[in-house]
């Protein structure tokens, strides 16, 4: 049964923002240097007739969906095509309801298919684009359906996610692990999430593998605009109390001695969190294990500092089913490329990982459902950045606040491109700024995300594609 706030959509537009990097990014054997966002706005309309339309970004990462020997440029395009395809298919208006049913239907049906026969026609004898990389591609139209909702109907999204505006309940879209007394049946997302998140975040600093830590370090090729270009200027400068720190995953030395020498650092000015991210590197649990119980035995300092460990193995968890407990056992264990949805989440957990890193870039809805999930079963929550910058930094900021994470948001587009959003830090500025260790996101007020649109002076390309109703 219905509801007349349900909502279809009925047009859409696609819009593609090159940015290059001021320094380079290193993913685990990649560097980024530049990256195309794409920006989506979707028209939708409700069972009385009315319209609004909606906003939503992400940057196409490369490198992060797409690991693999065929050039860049190939895989980029890839997506870039794949994203035009999305767009015009979104338009149809397949399914009608809330967000996260629309949203739901599209993922299981469309997109699944849609990435079938892209890979048999369009990548048919070369390697096949990845799931991953379908959902990156999907999340910023999907994150505009959730944003045009709110927006039709005057209030902010994350107030919609009850029973007040599903026809659904948790039930038609999760099951729970057979091991635990769980149900979703007449359970919302909105159980799961805070009502009113606190509007200032503990902001999360990335520590790339390129990354200069001190003055020593510095070639003389660095930028000169004005930001920082070590680690100690940027911790300074900014306040920050939590570093993400880029690893290798293939020589363990290299590994022990960059924790250890980012927590000397970082213990001296102030900083009280790390994390190490493997970047899906790492072949076997053993490895991580060496390189925590050395940190114990000689860098203590180091491994008290670890406050969890992401994705340091293969995110293909069916093709890679590593038992990973004698990790966990060390320290918190978090998804990160993983965790396309709550079924992938519900295999970590049967393998013995601990949290879930959510991203917006893998939709709206899929973090949602994955985050109601991991909670009901006890796992822990983090929201990681995709180096957000622009529109994509709101919403990402917003998950964040709305799932309580175990600390804060990454929040690393002020480190890489942090000109690029300009005209959202003159509305937003406590978001693309990070102050005494924190982002601020009191600016974003209103109907949908927030995002104020008509008082961002953006200037957008031409739609690379556009459908309209």
């Amino acid at each position: 049964m219905g509801r007349l706030s349900d909502v279809q959509v009925v047009g859409s537009a696609l819009y593609f923002l090159p940015i290059r990097t001021r320094v380079p990014l290193k993913f685990g054997a990649e560097v980024l240097t530049e990256v195309t966002c794409a920006r989506a706005r979707v028209t939708v309309v409700d069972r009385r007739g009315r319209r609004a339309e909606g906003w939503g970004e992400t940057p196409l990462s490369v490198q992060w969906v797409w690991p693999g020997a065929i050039p860049w440029e190939e895989r980029h395009a890839a997506l870039k095509a794949f994203c035009q395809r999305l767009a015009a298919r979104w338009a149809q208006g397949e399914f009608t309801g809330h967000p996260i049913e629309v949203g739901h239907d599209f993922l299981c049906g469309p997109l699944r298919d849609m990435l079938r026969d892209f890979n048999a026609q369009e990548r048919a004898g070369r390697e096949p684009m990845p799931r991953l990389a379908a959902l990156l591609c999907c999340s910023a139209l999907d994150l505009a359906l959730h944003d045009a909702f709110g927006c039709l109907h005057g209030v902010p999204t994350y107030a919609t996610y009850g029973p007040d505006w599903m026809s659904r309940d948790l039930a038609a879209f999760l099951e729970p692990a057979p091991d635990v007394a769980v149900t979703f049946r007449g359970r919302y997302p909105a159980e799961f999430l805070v009502l009113n998140p606190p509007k200032q975040l503990v902001a999360w600093h990335l520590v790339g593998g390129l990354d200069a830590l001190e003055a020593s370090e510095l070639t003389g090729d660095e930028p000169r605009d004005g930001y920082p270009v070590t680690l100690c200027d940027w911790i300074r400068r900014d306040g920050l109390q939590c570093l993400k720190v880029k690893l290798r995953g293939d020589d363990a030395a290299w590994d022990f001695e960059r924790l250890r020498r980012v927590a000397a650092i970082g213990q001296d000015l102030g900083v009280k969190w790390l994390s190490a991210d493997f970047n899906c590197t790492v072949r076997e649990p053993s490895y991580v294990n060496a390189v925590l119980d050395r940190l114990a035995a000689d860098a203590p300092r180091a491994w008290e500092m670890i406050l969890y460990v992401e994705q340091p193995f293969p995110y293909d968890l069916e093709a890679w089913p590593l038992d990973v407990r004698s990790v966990a056992a060390r320290k918190p264990l978090f998804l990160d490329e993983s965790a396309h949805d709550w079924r992938v989440v519900r295999r970590g957990r049967e393998l013995g990982w601990t949290g879930v890193a959510l991203k917006t870039c893998k939709t709206q809805t899929g973090a949602l459902l994955s985050a109601c999930w991991a909670r009901a079963h006890g796992m822990s929550l983090m929201v990681q950045d995709l180096t957000n910058p622009m529109l994509a930094m709101i919403p990402h900021v917003l998950l964040a606040a709305h799932v309580e994470t175990i600390q804060g948001v990454e929040t690393n587009a002020v480190q890489f491109y942090p000109e690029a959003s300009r005209p959202e830090a003159a509305v937003h500025l406590g978001l693309y700024e990070r102050r005494a260790g924190r982002v601020d996101w009191g600016s974003v007020w209103g109907p949908g995300f927030g995002y104020r649109i008509p008082e961002i002076l953006r200037v957008l390309p031409e739609p690379a594609a556009r459908f309209e109703p």
